[in-house]
């Protein structure tokens, strides 16, 4: 069986406890169902992440000092690659029931990232300027991430100085500067919870017409750093 939307089969109970464990089915179920999206549809690379418990906790990679507890992948963990169906997604996910879901950057997308302040302004005056805008999510502790072109990362620095951000690494320090994510670094996908402190939401969803061409970094760049600098800290 493809992936489809609507694929999953609901589970009822009519006793208290069938209700908990149809719960947790329908949380795997909305999981895979998610995975399957990014993979099938946007053709982007998933891995398994770690999780901790509502309001911190141990990680559930093991590690007694991890230092990013539920805020990367499970080593142990192996990718659910690009173009995975819905039953590949849920016999992966079967091996690492409660999973993050995380996306690995520097593939398909690089990610700008910014106050959640500034993101919400920035998203509102691209659109209004007629932009091209992609995807964007919201973590819980207030960052603003937009999806763009793999390359970012690298060219940030290039194209900061051409801004005239002479001090390149004195603005990218401050609190409300715009950084960039790019190979090697991974973000948690909605829906799923980050390091207990609550879940990753969509600001702007994927869409069929930005996903598969995602907007140039020096597109957003100008709009990110102004909206930056006109909203306040996290």
């Amino acid at each position: 069986m493809g992936f489809t939307i609507g694929g999953m089969r609901e589970i009822r109970s009519g006793t208290r406890s069938g209700a908990r464990v149809g719960a947790r089915r329908r949380g795997r179920s909305s999981d895979c169902t998610a995975v399957a999206e990014f993979t099938g549809l946007w053709g982007w690379d998933v891995v398994p992440g770690a999780r901790v418990a509502a309001g911190g906790g141990d990680c559930s990679c093991g590690r007694a000092e991890c230092a990013a507890p539920g805020a990367h992948p499970l080593e142990f963990a192996s990718e659910v690659r690009a173009g995975s169906t819905l039953d590949d997604v849920t016999r992966a996910w079967a091996e690492h029931p409660g999973a993050a879901v995380m996306l690995p950057v520097g593939r398909a997308f690089d990610v700008l990232e910014v106050p959640e302040a500034a993101g919400r302004l920035a998203v509102v005056r691209l659109e209004r300027m007629g932009l091209p805008v992609g995807p964007v999510t919201v973590t819980p502790e207030g960052r603003a991430q937009f999806f763009v072109a793999p390359g970012a990362a690298a060219e940030l620095p290039e194209l900061l100085y051409r801004m005239g951000l002479d001090d390149v690494g004195a603005a990218a320090a401050r609190p409300g500067a715009v950084r960039a994510l790019g190979a090697g670094a991974y973000v948690t996908a909605p829906p799923s919870d980050r390091g207990g402190r609550g879940a990753v939401r969509w600001l702007r969803h994927p869409a069929l017409e930005s996903a598969a061409g995602l907007p140039a970094a020096r597109l957003l760049l100008g709009t990110l750093a102004y909206a930056a600098h006109r909203s306040p800290c996290p």
